[in-house]
């Protein structure tokens, strides 16, 4: 079949993905910043030959461009056909669909907002994963840990070491993958502390602490690590073990007998520099290094990331991290993980890695020039971590997967030392590159268990090497990895647990929480696809239901089942390493749109910047006009441009109000179609409309919008009827290019609409004095004012009539600007 798309009229189309029978398009679900490359990817089960692909608008079903130059790529299992579809060139932000023939992608967004929150929504995964006390289910477990196990004089001692994360969907803790999450949590906070917010407390709990969030994780992490290494040469490596994997359950329910008792405490093992076994099955520990260098470079970070926050932990985290450092140096060799009862452990071979990363950042910390020196030696062991270019590993073999301190010696002054390790950096970036050739999604990365987390660990290396150098050779390859994360893959799914929440994730992951029907890993990124050979080689692995995905596995497989836990089983070093690509891509957002210093509540803006003397009036209406004139009149006296948010109702019966408005300069925008109820009045959480209800009632309403002579374009706030909205429907309307936008709860504004029989019955005179005493005992800045540009004929009191000017006035004398909201909330 060959596609030619000259003379197609496209109407309307649908946001939800269209298909012709064996035909697919994958993108990147979360979206694409208008400056990044942007390639799709076709695949049909049968011949086709794509020679044009166009761009369509979805609010007005448009072609917005033409492509003609589809790349033909190799074939993927059962696909015959496969084409890489580039539109990098169109820049242009909006909400999109591509489409080839009469197939079509799922919808996406163009815009600088795309990456927004994507890193502090990660950390709730790892909130999730806290041993201790856990937010999650806001119980403690584990709170006997530990008895010492391969001390030469120690052993059956009781010791403090409570706290840090589970690895996975277990609850054994390792330092192997706990101090590297530390590390890539405080290496993307030390890069972009912009763009983390402060929405949970010390303990993982909802409220503001004054000290970012991941800040809080990463205290966290330090505090497990401080107590793991509780005096000089004395460090531990592991708690628990594969006794644990005893069926699913809560780590508060966790009653596993390790031989104190049941649920009394469990080993924690020493690094006593030799192989360990508790079982059959022995592991290959020749040394120390690799686990002392982890906390030595951990607590060089640490040190100054909590020296703002925790300045008398700081100045104990340097000195254990001089500490460390000499005790690795000492005790040369790799320190691996150990079981019991199966051969599945982290068979970390490499050390150099992480004496080097130590060394170089107790330089950074220190600026003393040996420890340079020493960076420099370690690194020249290892110019490239192995798996890169290779096609199989065992289990973290080459650990960690990217080696930052590469990264850190390619950024020291001395040009000889920065040039020999961007030429390191550069060397694995080009053997993966090279691997990715013959791939249609330009991945070379070797499907092994935790493919994912190697996935991230390329296009953090990517990145950075392009940071460092200007070098723009592998940005596409470094933005295809990306996608891939998101949905652009054979199955078009993203690995990270509902993120978005408007497209297709993981919906059973290899967790307690789903098997025990308590929640789901949120923000988790799961292990991802794994050679159907591994997968195949699984102790007792059987799918649970029908595979959704079975007509895209190939050689390489990724099931989407609570039982494959090779595939779609998350993990807490896995998700952490997402914090500095989110970061970064959030931040590079921020550059052309600024900061955003609205605040939020549920996913919608409810307040706009805080440090501004300024307020924005808002109108709402379903079906009732009979203030427009008055409320018109009363802005154009007091020279203040609103904000209108009309219903489809609204839009098909007042006309002239609606132009009128338009063309006095004032916002209008949309409030839904139908007037639906999205959420539960008792419970907010309980959804009542459909993705896809929500999404056509989108459509709808901008449909009139538009035959009213709005450009909607320019109309991307959006203010849900009854102002009543959670989550999921913030994450919809962003799925769709959409600022969801609500009144700041306090001043009694939204109650103008209510009559003398309602319990909820507010005066205008009262509403009045309730802003002003707001006013007179916090400010008003930010406040956006929501207002009902009709009420019912019972409430005979309209405010709109005998206070809206007098409070406008009022405060207009206090000091406030009256600001229309795209201005007030930003670009």
């Amino acid at each position: 079949m060959k596609y030619s798309i000259s003379g197609i009229i496209i109407g309307l189309v649908s946001l939800l993905s269209s298909v012709s029978a064996g035909e697919w398009i994958r993108i990147n679900q979360l979206g694409y910043l208008p400056e990044s490359p942007k390639v799709a990817v076709f695949m049909s089960e049968g011949k086709a030959a794509v020679e044009e692909y166009v761009l369509v608008e979805v609010f007005t079903g448009e072609i917005v461009k033409w492509f003609d130059n589809p790349k033909k790529a190799n074939t993927w299992g059962r696909m015959q056909s496969v084409y890489r579809l580039d539109f990098s060139d169109f820049k242009t932000e909006g909400t999109y669909v591509l489409r080839v023939g009469e197939t079509m992608s799922p919808r996406f967004v163009i815009g600088n907002r795309v990456y927004d929150g994507t890193a502090d929504f990660i950390l709730r995964y790892m909130r999730q994963q806290r041993c201790g006390f856990n937010p999650f289910e806001q119980d403690s477990c584990h709170i006997h840990d530990g008895y010492i196990v391969y001390h030469p004089t120690r052993n059956g001692e009781r010791i403090d070491v409570r706290g840090g994360w589970h690895d996975a969907s277990d609850q054994l803790q390792y330092v192997t993958t706990s101090a590297n999450a530390t590390y890539q949590m405080m290496f993307a906070y030390l890069k972009n502390p912009e763009v983390y917010g402060d929405a949970y407390d010390a303990y993982g709990l909802p409220g503001a602490n004054g000290i970012p969030d991941i800040v809080d994780e990463i205290k966290w992490g330090l505090d497990w690590l401080n107590r793991m290494n509780p005096s000089k040469g004395e460090m531990y490596n592991q708690i628990a073990d594969d006794r644990d994997h005893k069926g699913f359950k809560l780590p508060s329910q966790d009653h596993i007998d390790y031989g104190w008792g049941k649920g009394t405490g469990r080993p924690v093992y020493y690094c006593s520099g030799k192989p360990q076994a508790r079982g059959e099955f022995s592991n290959a520990t020749t040394g120390v290094a690799s686990t002392a260098g982890k906390y030595a470079s951990c607590f060089a970070l640490g040190a100054e990331i909590l020296k703002d926050f925790y300045p008398d932990m700081a100045d104990t985290l340097l000195v254990k991290a001089r500490e460390a450092y000499w005790h690795g140096a000492n005790n040369p060799g790799v320190c691996q993980t150990a079981s019991v009862v199966s051969p599945y452990i982290y068979e970390e071979c490499n050390w150099t890695d992480d004496m080097e990363l130590a060394a170089v950042q107790l330089y950074v910390s220190t600026g003393e020039t040996s420890f340079l020196q020493e960076a420099v030696k370690y690194g020249r062991f290892e110019p490239v971590t192995p798996w890169m270019g290779a096609d199989s590993a065992r289990h973290y073999q080459w650990y960690p997967f990217i080696n930052l301190g590469h990264y850190h010696l390619a950024s020291v002054s001395d040009s000889r030392i920065s040039k020999e390790f961007g030429r390191n950096l550069r060397s694995g970036i080009e053997r993966v590159y090279e691997r990715a050739q013959g791939n249609p999604f330009l991945n070379g990365i070797p499907a092994i268990w935790c493919s994912n987390n190697l996935t991230v660990a390329m296009a953090t290396q990517c990145r950075l090497y392009r940071e460092l150098t200007g070098d723009n050779r592998y940005r596409e390859m470094e933005s295809s990895l990306i996608d891939w994360l998101f949905g652009c893959n054979p199955w078009g799914t993203s690995m990270i647990t509902e993120l978005p929440l408007w497209g297709d994730y993981p919906v059973d992951p290899h967790t307690p929480l789903i098997a025990l029907g308590v929640g789901t890993t949120v923000g988790g990124l799961v292990d991802g696809p794994v050679y159907s050979s591994i997968f195949d080689s699984l102790r007792g692995v059987r799918l649970t239901r029908r595979d959704p995905y079975a007509r895209f596995q190939s050689e390489i497989v990724y099931h989407d089942d609570i039982q494959d836990y090779s595939t779609n089983e998350p993990t807490m070093d896995g998700t952490a390493s997402l914090s500095y690509l989110l970061s970064s891509l959030q931040k590079e957002g921020m550059k052309s749109r600024g900061l955003d210093r609205n605040e939020y509540a549920y996913g919608g803006i409810v307040r706009t910047d805080a440090e501004k003397k300024q307020i924005s009036l808002v109108f709402t209406a379903a079906d009732k006009s009979d203030g427009a004139r008055h409320i018109l009149e009363v802005l154009g006296k007091c020279d203040v441009k609103g904000s209108f948010f009309f219903t489809g109702e609204f839009y098909e019966r007042f006309p002239e109000t609606i132009q009128t408005l338009y063309n006095a300069g004032h916002y209008v925008g949309a409030h839904g179609d139908a007037h639906l109820l999205y959420c539960a009045w008792e419970n907010r959480d309980s959804t009542l409309v459909s993705q896809a209800q929500f999404e056509q009632d989108m459509l709808d309403v901008y449909a009139r919008m538009r035959k009213s002579g709005i450009d909607v374009s320019r109309s991307n706030l959006f203010i849900p009827p009854y102002e009543y909205y959670n989550e999921k429907i913030s994450a919809w309307a962003r799925g769709l290019g959409l600022r969801l936008v609500n009144f700041t709860p306090g001043t009694w504004t939204n109650a103008d609409y209510t009559t003398p029989d309602m319990k909820n019955y507010r005066s205008s005179e009262s509403i009045y004095d309730r802003v002003m005493e707001v006013e007179k005992r916090n400010g008003l800045n930010g406040h956006i004012m929501l207002f009902h540009l009709g009420t019912d004929d019972k409430r005979t009191d309209k405010f709109y009539e005998r206070y809206l000017e007098r409070l406008i006035r009022a405060l207009q004398r206090k000091g406030y600007t009256f600001v229309a909201l795209p201005e007030a909330v930003g670009k």
